[in-house]
């Protein structure tokens, strides 16, 4: 029930209001406003700004999105437009970043999604090696595993462009790491070529909206086998491994995949391939999309300085008088 977190929802109500949320119409006559985290079978789930809400469907006569009032022109956000004519990839574009979907996306078909998405997944080489990546906007950010480049500094992402009706492959040799996060197995890498183009992406969605059981799909270069395919089902979404959560699932995952992306059927990245049991069948692993949104919401936090290449933060030196104390002593 909701009764716990009902009472202070007044003051909530009027602060969250302008912000142009989610409003819950509730039997009672009663409304609830904060922004909808997931909405499930039974039950959905309401962020309220203190607290987190869980509304039984039963108790629920309708849900209303209010759109958010436009900013002040010197302070609106630049949103990036698509790679082509065609609407983002993930729904509508609510970030300067990346995209996500503002609404439900409809299910589809893999071999839709796969025509559709697939010119946004890449594969990341090394001199030693090599993995998968996706692109998550048209300015050629993209995002793979911290093991595939880990200790690299010549990069190579090959993208598959789709041109009269056939793929053509063109490698970029211009890739610059922005920032990582080794604990998080993350990367982000910038194609920085002059002859770059607009790029094809993918948005993010959300793997708490996942139901245990729901067919999922990724895209990768397993063994350098590039664009390859696999689909599965989410086995759990709490497989606890080294103190951290993964998403499980029965695609299959080999080397060469780390890095790819998992999509659910409305084609939205919900995790990051990364890892697999060896000694076993549809035993494969990805890092939640909740930790990729907040790798990129932090970026700057995780920033790669060519000076300091051995960790994500650049410290600044010390004040000059300290410096001197510590020589002296």
């Amino acid at each position: 029930m909701f009764s716990w977190c009902f009472f202070p929802l007044v003051m909530a109500i009027c602060g969250l209001q302008a912000a142009g949320v989610d409003t819950i119409q509730l039997k009672d006559n009663a409304a609830i406003t904060g922004k909808i985290l997931a909405e499930k079978r039974d039950q959905v789930v309401v962020d309220l700004g203190f607290c987190v809400l869980t509304v039984p469907r039963n108790q629920i006569v309708k849900i209303s999105t209010a759109d958010p009032p436009e900013p002040a022109a010197k302070h609106a956000p630049k949103v990036k437009p698509a790679a082509t004519s065609e609407p983002a990839p993930a729904g509508e574009v609510t970030g300067t970043f990346y995209s996500v979907s503002g609404k439900p996306l409809p299910m589809r078909n893999v071999r839709d999604l796969v025509a559709q998405l697939g010119e946004a997944v890449v594969q990341v080489r090394t001199p030693s090696g090599l993995g998968s990546g996706f692109i998550i906007n048209a300015d050629g950010f993209l995002l793979t595993n911290f093991h595939v480049i880990e200790g690299e500094t010549q990069i190579t992402v090959e993208v598959y462009q789709q041109t009269n009706g056939e793929l053509t492959r063109k490698s970029y040799k211009q890739v610059r790491i922005t920032a990582i996060n080794k604990f998080a197995d993350l990367a982000l890498l910038k194609i920085d070529d002059k002859d770059a183009p607009r790029f094809k992406y993918v948005g993010l969605g959300n793997a708490d909206a996942l139901s245990v059981g729901e067919a999922v799909f990724a895209i990768g270069s397993p063994l350098g086998l590039e664009r390859t395919v696999t689909e599965g089902i989410l086995s759990t979404k709490t497989r606890e491994l080294g103190g951290t959560l993964y998403l499980q699932t029965t695609a299959q995952i080999n080397p060469g995949n780390s890095g790819g992306p998992l999509f659910n059927l409305a084609g939205e990245v919900v995790g990051v391939t990364n890892m697999k049991i060896t000694f076993g069948e549809g035993l494969g692993f990805a890092i939640p999309v909740e930790s990729v949104k907040f790798f990129l919401d932090h970026r700057d936090a995780f920033a790669y300085s060519n000076d300091n290449p051995g960790n994500a933060y650049r410290y600044l030196e010390p004040p000059s008088r300290t410096r001197k104390s510590m020589v002296e002593e």
